[in-house]
C-alpha cells in the first residue's frame, strides 16, 4: 500500500470535504482518506499509481499538487458507515428544518438577509444530503444528484440577486431588525449544536477541525446578518440588509459550482 500527500489549496470546510470524499470514493485503488484542513493536505492511503487519485481531484478545481508518495504499513479499523449516516442524517435536518424557519421569517420580515442565511443552511443540507445518498451508490446516481442540486443552487441564487437589485432600485419597506436578530441568534445556536454533535462524533478524527471551520464560516454569516440588522436600525436604511444578502448569496453560487464540477 501506498500513502500520498496532496496539497489542496481550496480545501477550506467540510464542503470541500464531502465532494472530495464522493468523488474519491468509486475508486477501487482508494483505502483511506485522511485530512487535514487547515493546513490544506489530504493524505490519500491507495494501492497502483496516485495518478488516477491526482486526475480525479483535479476535476474539482480545487487547486491540487502531490506532494509526494511512499510506501506505507497502515492499517484501519473497521468501517463506520452506519454511525457516519445516523450523524449526517441529523446535521442535514437541523440545517434543512432552519432554512424553512429563516425563509419564512426572512420572508415576513421583508429581509434579504435572512433570505439568503437560509440559503446558505439549504446549501449546507445539499452538501450533507449529497454525502449520504451517495454512499453506496453508483457514478451515474451520483452524478445525477449532484447536477440538480448544483442547478438548483443556482436557481435560487439567481433568483435572490435579481431581488435584491429590484429591491436596491425600487422603493421598499424597511426589514424587521429585531426579526433578523433573534432569527440569526436561534441559527448561530443551531450551527453551534451542530458542530458540538459533529466534535463528539469525530472527536479524534480531521473531521473535527473540519467541522469547526466549517461552522466558523457559517457564525460569520449570523454575525454579518445581526451587523446589518443593527446598521438597519441605526441608519434606516435598508441598504445593509441587502449588501449582506447580496453576499451571501454569492456564497451559495460558489457553493453550487463546486458541486457541478463533481457531477462531471
Amino acid at each position: 500500500m501506498n500513502k500520498t500527500i496532496f496539497n489542496i489549496t481550496k480545501m477550506d470546510c467540510p464542503s470541500e470535504e464531502q465532494l472530495i470524499r464522493m468523488k474519491l470514493q468509486n475508486l477501487d485503488t482508494v483505502k483511506s482518506l485522511e485530512f487535514d484542513i487547515p493546513n490544506r493536505k489530504l493524505d490519500v492511503y491507495h494501492n497502483e499509481n496516485p495518478g488516477t487519485i491526482l486526475s480525479a481531484l483535479e476535476a474539482l478545481n480545487l487547486n491540487t499538487t502531490l506532494i509526494s508518495t511512499e510506501e506505507s504499513q497502515a492499517v484501519f479499523a473497521t468501517d463506520t458507515n452506519n454511525k457516519q449516516r445516523k450523524l449526517l442524517w441529523t446535521v442535514l435536518l437541523i440545517n434543512f428544518l432552519f432554512f424553512g424557519f429563516e425563509m419564512s421569517f426572512g420572508i415576513l420580515s421583508n429581509s434579504m438577509g435572512l433570505v439568503a442565511d437560509s440559503l446558505d443552511m439549504l446549501a449546507d443540507s445539499i452538501v450533507y444530503a449529497l454525502a449520504l445518498f451517495a454512499v453506496g451508490g453508483t457514478i451515474e446516481r451520483k452524478g445525477n444528484i449532484a447536477k440538480f442540486a448544483g442547478y438548483f443552487q443556482i436557481l435560487l441564487a439567481v433568483i435572490g440577486f435579481i431581488e435584491v437589485i429590484r429591491r436596491f432600485i425600487g422603493i421598499e419597506q424597511m426589514p424587521d431588525f429585531k426579526t433578523m436578530i433573534i432569527v440569526s441568534v436561534l441559527a448561530l445556536i443551531a450551527n453551534v449544536l451542530c458542530l458540538y454533535l459533529l466534535q463528539k462524533s469525530k472527536s479524534k478524527e480531521a473531521h473535527m477541525q473540519a467541522s469547526m471551520i466549517f461552522t466558523s464560516n457559517d457564525v460569520i454569516i449570523n454575525s454579518g446578518v445581526i451587523i446589518a440588522a443593527i446598521l438597519v436600525k441605526l441608519l434606516n436604511s435598508s441598504y445593509p440588509d441587502l449588501i449582506i444578502g447580496a453576499v451571501v448569496f454569492l456564497i451559495v453560487a460558489k457553493g453550487a459550482y463546486r458541486i457541478l464540477k463533481l457531477a462531471k
